[in-house]
């Protein structure tokens, strides 16, 4: 172990066999060429032999210099896959901003999935209904309820969505008929991406988009008021089915219709960054599979 070469030498002379030149060999290490030069003479003089034949503009190695390339290849790359082993993971850093609703009733349960299997991802996660935060820079990933069109960002589907009708269980053992809901003391509660009018269509019931009522910006606040008593709210049948599973809320009718759909959508500068992309695929790949 005390006649080692110098170690520092072993890289060079790696990279001038494997690329046939003093020059290319410094600039794949960043060095300059006499350092390059230096190196590999250090590492002839501690051997007592040259590897490398010195011709006009061109390098060969000698017999010696192939024997002991073989040597000096696989010990680097095994140093090379050792410490791979050891060394830490590099940490992925994820910002997301998620619609309530989705972020808390199905987002959150597939980020702790995610990081059982990945430790090394921090995330921080914030929740807002618009795209501000993505198209300034202050998110990495979206996830949002809309049209296919996200201008300025890509996006990648997650549900198709049919919405529907649900209400307190109480409420819900009044109504008979969609036309209960056209008559004058039934609180309709509103959101701007969703149309009573559409499933009133589906429904067969003639009656106009309401213009009263509450309006919830915020669809995960407008089902806490339906399980509150407070009217009956139109909901999207992902964020919907946690309450109906716990029987918090009720589908007081059968009839739903098609809306627009749930997207992960995030800047194109996201395709640079593996780590994120590795998340949008899987959390792809968990909406297709749910």
């Amino acid at each position: 172990m005390h006649d080692l070469p110098p170690l520092h030498t072993l890289p060079a002379f790696e990279a001038a066999a494997r690329l046939g030149s003093f020059l290319a060999a410094a600039e794949a290490l960043h060095l300059t060429p006499s350092a390059v030069s230096h190196r590999i003479r250090l590492l002839e003089e501690h051997l007592g032999q040259s590897l490398f034949e010195r011709r006009h503009r061109a390098i060969a190695l000698t017999a010696a210099g192939r024997r002991y390339l073989a040597v000096v290849r696989d010990t680097l790359l095994r140093l090379d896959e050792a410490s791979a082993e050891l060394r830490a993971p590099e940490k992925t850093r994820l910002r997301i901003s998620a619609a309530p609703a989705l972020g808390s009733k199905w987002l959150v349960s597939r980020v702790a999935a995610w990081q059982q299997q990945h430790p090394e991802t921090e995330f921080s996660l914030g929740t807002a209904t618009s795209l501000a935060p993505l198209l300034a820079g202050e998110a990495d990933i979206g996830l949002r309820y809309g049209e296919e069109e996200w201008p300025g960002l890509l996006a990648w589907k997650l549900f198709e969505e049919r919405v529907f009708p649900v209400c307190s269980p109480a409420l819900a053992a009044q109504l008979h008929t969609p036309a209960d809901l056209d008559l004058g003391h039934v609180r309709l509660l509103r959101h701007p991406l969703l149309s009573w009018q559409r499933w009133f269509a589906a429904a067969g019931v003639k009656h106009a988009e309401p213009t009263e009522g509450p309006l919830y910006e915020d669809a995960l606040l407008m089902l806490e008021a339906a399980v509150a008593g407070h009217g009956v709210a139109l909901m999207a049948e992902t964020l919907a089915a946690p309450y109906l599973a716990e029987g918090r809320l009720s589908r007081p009718f059968a009839a739903d219709c098609p809306d627009r759909s749930f997207y992960v959508v995030a800047p194109p500068a996201v395709q640079e960054k593996r780590g994120a992309m590795d998340f949008i695929r899987w959390l792809v790949r968990s909406a297709k599979a749910a």
